[in-house]
């Protein structure tokens, strides 16, 4: 039995990072409407900043929580692929909830240069053990259900 080359399994690593946060980039997708604008950089991308802090679903987060917990956790998954230690608290990642004017560009700027570092980092990822596999099939994980959560938010009724 032989495994997946590495190149292959990049290459969709890199697919389902970019159908989360770009939008899919094709006619089809893994998880995502096919339509433009599905993606989170879209999906937030109209938003103000008072839509971004205001509370609602379960625990009365914020579109701006969300945003600040994934950027965070994009964090720990690049430190992870890159062999540095993590925590496994995710509750400080909850922080943030609310946004100002000036505030909102730069947590979108912060989760658009965290989501570079990571698909660098799994661009350039040399060794896919289960590890590596583990962290970057999670991070991809964990963005599709943030993506879901905001848009959620967003659907008409």
């Amino acid at each position: 039995m032989t495994g997946t080359p590495p190149v292959v399994m990049v290459s969709l690593l890199t697919r389902m990072l970019v159908e989360a946060f770009e939008g899919p980039p094709g006619p089809w997708t893994y998880f995502t409407d096919a339509s433009p604008g599905t993606g989170i950089f879209a999906t937030i991308g109209g938003l103000s900043a008072v839509q971004a802090s205001e509370r609602a679903g379960p625990g009365r987060t914020t579109i701006a929580g969300h945003i600040h917990h994934v950027s965070e956790s994009l964090v720990l998954s690049t430190r992870g692929l890159r062999g540095e230690q993590t925590s496994r608290d995710r509750g400080r990642s909850w922080t943030v909830s609310t946004v100002d004017d000036a505030g909102w560009p730069d947590l979108r700027a912060k989760l658009r240069r965290e989501y570079h570092s990571l698909r660098v980092a799994v661009e350039t990822h040399a060794v896919w053990d289960e590890d590596a596999l583990g962290v970057a099939i999670g991070a991809i994980a964990h963005a599709a259900y943030h993506l879901g959560a905001i848009r959620q938010r967003l659907a008409p009724p």
